[in-house]
């Protein structure tokens, strides 16, 4: 497994794959790895016949008073396990690599930050699109791997994939879950052990409001109620959002027709958590 710090080094290795004709498949992850980001580098595997991780916590998705200073790291046992999973190559740059001095040039989206994640968190999505960007363009993958987990994320990635023409194939892979059903992040890690049963208010929500829409009720305002009443029943959380959209465009919906996204965000003490299920009516 080769690790790379230059962008010129990890292009001109990308460029040295393709020109034999194998194809590569890219996850890019923040690194503080759990089985989660393991199981995209699985599929990566299956995708192409090469696999490259990047590790880079990227400073410009971080709110000013967000967690970037105590976002945690492990590189040492990050490498041993993209190693473990057969990965050919990482791609591991520092801030300066990535946003060197004097830099100026951001990516937009009109309308998909607009939502969720993006109405508590404003600079988010322009530093995700940014990161991908630039992440694109140095490893130029021909598939790379998102966990649905953070579903609009993906989303975002997606549309940034057809404006922009990357012409990558974008694969999304299913939330993986921890024994309790708690969605695998690695800010997991910040959870107290009495916020842990908490935590795990999330994923019940997403199954309550599941199983409400299968019992006949379709009203987004009635569904959503009875969801933060049910996660302020519990210890230590306060809400971000609740929401029931449009699986494609993000919007609000006011009635579950067919299918819609349930998707929530909880601060669970000092970790923000995000969950989220495509429910489906009967």
């Amino acid at each position: 497994m080769e690790i790379f710090k230059k962008s010129s080094d990890m292009r001109a290795w990308s460029d040295a794959i393709h020109r034999t004709g194998e194809t590569i498949s890219f996850v890019p992850t923040m690194g503080y790895l759990h089985e989660g980001h393991l199981s995209l580098m699985e599929k990566g595997k299956d995708l192409s016949s090469a696999l490259v991780v990047s590790i880079f916590v990227n400073p410009t998705q971080f709110g000013e008073n967000e967690d970037l200073g105590a976002y945690p790291t492990n590189i040492k046992r990050d490498l041993e396990l993209i190693e473990s999973k057969g990965a050919n190559a990482v791609f591991l740059p520092d801030r300066k690599e990535i946003y060197p001095e004097n830099y100026q040039t951001y990516v937009t989206l009109e309308h998909l930050p607009n939502h969720l994640c993006g109405l508590s968190r404003p600079v988010h999505f322009r530093g995700v699109a940014t990161v991908v960007t630039k992440l694109f363009n140095i490893v130029r993958p021909d598939t790379a791997i998102f966990g649905a987990k953070d579903f609009q994320q993906l989303r975002v990635i997606c549309q940034l994939n057809r404006d922009l023409n990357f012409n990558i194939n974008i694969v999304g892979a299913p939330i993986v879950r921890e024994s309790d059903g708690l969605a695998m992040s690695s800010r997991n890690a910040y959870l107290k052990p009495e916020e842990r049963e908490s935590a795990l208010s999330l994923n019940r929500s997403c199954l309550k409001a599941q199983k409400m829409v299968e019992a006949g009720e379709n009203r987004a305002d009635v569904i959503k109620s009875e969801i933060q009443k049910f996660i302020e029943s519990f210890a230590h959380t306060k809400i971000d959002y609740i929401s029931l959209c449009d699986p494609n465009t993000l919007d609000e919906v006011q009635k579950v027709e067919k299918e819609a996204l349930f998707a929530l965000a909880v601060h669970v003490g000092r970790a923000r958590l995000i969950d989220n299920i495509i429910i489906k009516t009967a």
